[in-house]
């Protein structure tokens, strides 16, 4: 009797064990911070898009800075494209690339910024406020992106004086003119900022936005070079219609960032002076701009084909 009694204590007892060692060999649960964090980690954690953006600017630079420097040239002083030519052929060919490095720092940094948080922005606003259209989440995210390139103004900054040939006795390299700014504080290497956040953030609204609706419209790609084909014309278009658009602003940008010292004046100051020193026309205030329209044609599209194509081989 008492083992027949005992027999089902046993069992009772023996399947229990089985219960508790089953359920220790269940894989352990998430907690909801890691449930949490983890996505976001994996998602920032992708630098590839980072990459790319810094190669893609390190070859636009290398090959478009000479026509950069006319361009720069015509939007300081008001030069015809013949006058900024000869200008920089009486500066020398031991000049043509000087300055470089401040718009290489800068250019490759922020175009790193610009693609990589653009698409990690992207996925986070789309994770977190899912019920808003996609438009609405990659526009914020193309804003913020912009937003945080405005950080490395002082770059755009130096490469102003060191392009300028006012300042050229002055200082002669990239150090030199981080040091003369240095005296006057911390917020000498941020003038000019207001037309570099409004110009950052309209110009990488349209360029995300329309990027891919452009692509759509161009002949279908069936092999790597009709991708990079299409990829440059995708990029040169938008690029050079941004950079028209956008042309008042830097010539407005490179006055302000063209004075050492002295009052801090708004844009619209600045912008009234120049638009009294070119007789009220507006044709004089998009002098150079043809030139700027052919340079970012070619720069974009420079850029675009690097950056998606490193994207498919990295």
């Amino acid at each position: 009797m008492s083992q027949v009694k005992t027999f089902p204590q046993r069992r009772k007892t023996v399947s229990t064990m089985m219960d508790s060692e089953a359920h220790d060999k269940r894989p352990p649960m998430l907690t909801s911070s890691n449930q949490d964090l983890s996505p976001h980690i994996a998602d920032v954690g992708e630098i590839k898009h980072y990459f790319c953006g810094c190669c893609a600017a390190f070859n636009n630079v290398a090959i478009t800075y000479p026509v950069q420097k006319i361009l720069f040239r015509q939007q300081l002083y008001g030069l015809k494209t013949r006058d900024a030519i000869l200008q920089l052929r009486r500066d020398g060919f031991r000049n043509l690339y000087r300055g470089i490095l401040p718009p290489l720092m800068q250019k490759t940094t922020t175009l790193a910024l610009m693609f990589g948080l653009y698409e990690d922005l992207s996925r986070l606003l789309r994770k977190h406020v899912s019920s808003a259209p996609e438009f609405a989440t990659r526009s914020v995210a193309a804003l913020l992106a912009g937003t945080t390139e405005a950080i490395l103004t002082p770059f755009e900054r130096v490469q102003t004086l060191l392009q300028d040939h006012k300042h050229h006795d002055k200082f002669t390299n990239t150090y030199q003119a981080f040091r003369a700014l240095r005296c006057h504080g911390i917020a000498e290497y941020y003038r000019g900022l207001v037309p570099i956040l409004f110009r950052n953030g309209f110009s990488n609204i349209l360029f995300f936005g329309l990027r891919g609706p452009i692509k759509e419209h161009l002949p279908t790609a069936t092999t790597n070079s009709e991708h990079l084909v299409n990829d440059f014309i995708c990029g040169g278009v938008l690029g050079a219609m941004l950079g028209f658009l956008s042309f008042p602003i830097n010539v407005v940008k490179a006055r302000i960032q063209s004075q050492i010292g002295g009052p801090f004046q708004s844009f619209p100051m600045v912008f009234k002076t120049i638009w009294l020193e070119r007789d009220r026309k507006l044709i004089n205030l998009f002098r150079g701009a043809h030139l700027n329209y052919h340079r970012s044609l070619i720069s974009w599209g420079i850029i675009n084909a690097t950056y998606e194509f490193l994207l498919k081989i990295v």
